[in-house]
């Protein structure tokens, strides 16, 4: 594999300043298509018999390819006996194997590529046409060869078992050739395959490539972007990816937006551009507009949430939760459009410690909804009953606002609100630290 690699592409390694000068002759005819480097499975390098510790029977197979035989030293040797038949060579998908040379599948998976049982079992009942280890071995020497660890190829293979059943030389090795000349590395080009899995056994994926990496602009945000849809590198570029690329460059979108946008919901990528001026329309008509800062997360949030009904029936659920009206339910919306994917549960816990325990107005919350984004137990109610047990107490001077109590970070409210009364207050801080536990003390209750 590492020898494909070098011969088509110059840069693939760093350490090959040292490789003597009948390789760099080998590559400049790789380079002029006077030659082709092709990669040969394990099980044809007969060449293995002599330098490597073989299991008998493909031993066997490579000494009569290579017409050897024991010599017969004796005074009177034997006529030489017709050569035997050759060993059974690896079969093909469809043919049969006999009882006595059958392949265990499941405990091949179990021994060889280290799933568990229960997984080998599920597993197997893809493979199990197999009738030979010898194709799903040339790919586990593959997925060696590109460094990936026994863990990966395990999970790799529980997920995906038909991947054993691919092609090294005609599919395999030529896509990670491809990958190689489009500059990744050896490490990146295994990531790639262990995260998009069977679609990285189709070649025609290779042609969109250099367009998601340019989209993404990075093969990190590639990498995300595979995990959370590795489906999509599949779909149609022109058809489908590119016009919705183009729509939301209308809408204001940068290329950095986009990419970020791909990353948090890349279903609007693979979604009809219909829907998706729909969604564009929607984000509208809750007061997002079109060029403003909010308005990749509405896109978002609607892609999120679906139907507009359910959107309608989510705003309304909001009105009705922080007693908000119209016009401030739209201002909600649009500071914070992420809250339509909140639950409801999470949703009223909020309204109810704000509105009634904090005792905050609607329309405050409304102009604040930032506030809806933190953990209740570990800041909200906290750092509202530690200001509350300050004011009581009147140790502080200025008396802060809420919203920008809750802001602050650990690091900063600690230093501005808890440490600097250690003297008048010696169990302030354990009091709040109980209190992000969800342990609110007597203290901190008034009556």
């Amino acid at each position: 594999m590492g020898a494909t690699y070098l011969s088509a592409n110059p840069i693939f390694h760093a350490r090959t300043k040292h490789i003597e000068i009948d390789f760099h002759f080998v590559r400049e005819r790789v380079a002029n298509r006077q030659l082709e480097i092709r990669f040969i499975p394990s099980a044809d390098q007969v060449a293995d018999g002599f330098t490597k510790a073989l299991p008998a029977r493909q031993f066997e197979e490579f000494k009569y390819n290579l017409n050897l035989k024991k010599a017969d030293c004796s005074p009177n040797p034997s006529p030489p006996a017709l050569p035997a038949p050759p060993p059974a060579t690896p079969c093909s998908a469809s043919s049969a194997a006999s009882p006595s040379s059958g392949f265990a599948v499941e405990e091949y998976l179990v021994a060889t590529c280290r799933l568990t049982r229960a997984q080998a079992l599920k597993a197997s009942a893809k493979l199990s046409h197999l009738k030979s280890p010898a194709n799903p071995d040339a790919v586990l020497a593959f997925f060696d060869g590109l460094g990936l660890s026994s863990a990966d190829v395990a999970a790799l293979v529980a997920k995906d078992p038909e991947f054993l059943c691919a092609s090294v030389e005609r599919t395999l090795a030529p896509i990670a050739v491809e990958l190689s000349g489009h500059g990744l590395s050896h490490a990146e080009i295994a990531r790639l395959f262990s995260l998009a899995r069977k679609e990285f056994r189709r070649r025609s994926m290779l042609s969109s490539l250099p367009y998601y990496l340019s989209l993404l602009g990075s093969t990190e945000n590639l990498f995300q972007f595979l995990k959370r849809s590795s489906s999509l590198i599949t779909r149609s570029i022109e058809n489908v990816v590119k016009p919705n690329v183009a729509l939301l460059r209308k809408c204001g979108l940068r290329d950095c937006d986009i990419s970020k946008l791909c990353l948090s919901s890349p279903r609007l990528l693979k979604t009809n551009t219909e829907r998706v001026q729909a969604m564009v329309a929607c984000a509208e008509v809750l007061g997002v507009p079109r060029g403003s800062r909010m308005f990749r997360y509405a896109l978002v949030a609607v892609a999120f949430v679906g139907e507009e009904k359910k959107i309608a029936a989510k705003v309304d659920y909001l009105k009705n939760t922080f007693r908000w009206s119209d016009a401030q339910v739209a201002v909600a919306v649009s500071k914070l459009p992420g809250m339509l994917t909140r639950s409801k549960d999470m949703l009223q816990s909020r309204s109810e410690f704000l509105i009634f325990e904090a005792g905050l107005e609607p329309a405050y919350i409304a102009h604040r909804p930032a506030l809806l984004t933190y953990s209740l137990e570990g800041r909200l109610r906290p750092r509202f009953y530690a200001l509350k047990f300050l004011k009581e107490n009147g140790l502080l001077k200025d008396v802060p606002d809420y919203y920008s109590v809750v802001m602050v970070t650990e690091k900063v409210y600690m230093e501005k609100y808890i440490s600097p009364h250690k003297e008048a207050a010696p169990h302030l801080a354990q009091d709040y630290a109980n209190a992000c536990r969800g342990e609110v003390p007597a203290r901190f209750m008034f009556a």
